[in-house]
């Protein structure tokens, strides 16, 4: 880790910030420094969920997602606390400033974690000293440890932060990809996951190297372009430029659809409606995130257009509860004019990794049996190429949604 200055293209910083909810906890009370420390919904609950731990918690066997009494059990000390996520922001808020000092060219990736590219950053020492001094600041600023990725692209960079864990400052380059990541297991790589992962062991595929290697077209034929991208970047190939703009993405996630012909005819309303909320759902479970705001959309014949919403006081990401609001939403504020659009939105918008799932929504053994239909479905629709369900529910293909999503993240970092 001697120096990093490439002769052409870019230098690429990731930042991920170490527990971030239990670091930010243990800064405001110091006391809770060097102890096995969880945060969890409901920890008056067995059945609560563990959102992240401490590192003297997870070296007791606890880990994100763990139920709250299995936790308990492998450490009886654990000192457990409700998110606050106003506390959480207030640190991002304040993570990002830092970032920001460096370049405008950070792109916020979740609460705790961004991309920033400092290949015009003319600092002395070069780009390694630049990561002591951030490290050091955020640190010595707020208390919060993190880790630092420096590489020539944005997938590199998310590799290398996740190597040294806490307060790492690792460079990962090109020609080092094949002694370093080739070996690691298929479920390392960033952007597989678990299901992913088991698709890739049917093809043999076993490490980053195996799937580096294995021929594009039979990794197309099962993961469509994603096949291509994954062997891209498992060679070190990522050309996505760092967006400061790609916030915008992370706050919303909405659907919207102009009818055919304008109707007042509610069957034909309520099947755009499902299809729009089916939309949602699939593309919140692609990029991982809940939210707890249900917003309606209705544009009238007239071009006149109103939005309404509901707020939950808990996270969602299904689809029965979604339509439940936007029926009950179309039921109050629909006054039986004709339809022109209709749109359907999240809103509220977190990463699904950073919320309790069992705050308020289910109870642990109602959520694990639609863990088990989700899976259920999901083998269904890759044996038959798509779900089932969905065929039963509207074959009309005019009434077919098109995205339109609304882009809103951070709207701190942005007005700042």
């Amino acid at each position: 880790m001697l120096q990093f200055k490439p002769q052409k293209g870019r230098v690429i910083f990731h930042i991920d910030m170490n527990c971030f909810y239990a670091s930010v906890e243990m800064a405001y009370n110091p006391s809770l420094k060097g102890k096995p420390l969880a945060i969890a919904g409901n920890p008056e609950e067995r059945k609560g969920i563990i959102v992240t731990s401490s590192y003297e918690a997870r070296d007791e066997g606890v880990y994100t997602t763990m139920p709250l009494w299995e936790a308990r059990k492998k450490c009886p000390n654990l000192i457990v606390k409700k998110p606050n996520f106003a506390r959480y922001r207030k640190a991002s808020s304040k993570i990002f400033s830092l970032l920001r000092d460096v370049t405008p060219l950070v792109e916020p990736v979740s609460i705790d974690e961004a991309y920033l590219d400092v290949t015009e950053t003319n600092y002395p020492g070069g780009p390694v000293q630049l990561a002591k001094d951030l490290q050091n600041r955020i640190y010595t600023e707020l208390d919060l440890p993190c880790s630092i990725g420096i590489a020539p692209n944005k997938f590199l960079a998310k590799m290398a932060s996740d190597m040294k864990k806490p307060m790492g400052i690792t460079i990962l380059r090109k020609r080092e990809i094949k002694q370093i990541l080739w070996p690691l297991p298929i479920e390392k790589m960033y952007g597989v996951g678990t299901k992913t992962a088991k698709k890739l062991r049917t093809l043999q595929i076993e490490t980053i190297g195996d799937l580096a290697n294995k021929d594009v077209y039979i990794l197309k034929q099962m993961l469509g372009v994603n096949g291509e991208r994954l062997k891209n970047r498992a060679n070190g190939v990522d050309l996505r430029p760092v967006d400061p703009d790609a916030v915008h993405e992370l706050k919303s996630i909405g659907n919207s659809q102009t009818l055919p012909q304008d109707t007042t005819d509610e069957r034909d309303i309520i099947r755009v409606l499902s299809d729009l909320a089916d939309s949602v759902v699939r593309r919140a479970k692609r990029k991982e995130r809940v939210g707890r705001t249900v917003q309606l959309m209705i544009r009238f014949s007239n071009r006149q257009t109103i939005t309404r919403s509901k707020t939950l006081p808990y996270y969602i990401d299904d689809k029965d509860h979604i339509m439940s609001i936007v029926r009950e939403l179309l039921n109050n504020h629909w006054d039986r004019r004709p339809v022109r659009l209709l749109g359907v939105t999240l809103q509220d918008i977190e990463e699904k990794k950073h919320i309790a799932k069992q705050l308020d929504l289910f109870t642990y053994e109602k959520e694990e049996e639609k863990e088990k239909l989700d899976v259920t479905i999901e083998q269904l629709t890759e044996k038959y190429g798509e779900n089932p369900f969905k065929r039963l529910v509207n074959s009309d293909e005019s009434l077919k949604p098109q995205t339109s999503f609304q882009k809103d993240f951070l709207d701190d970092f942005l007005s700042e």
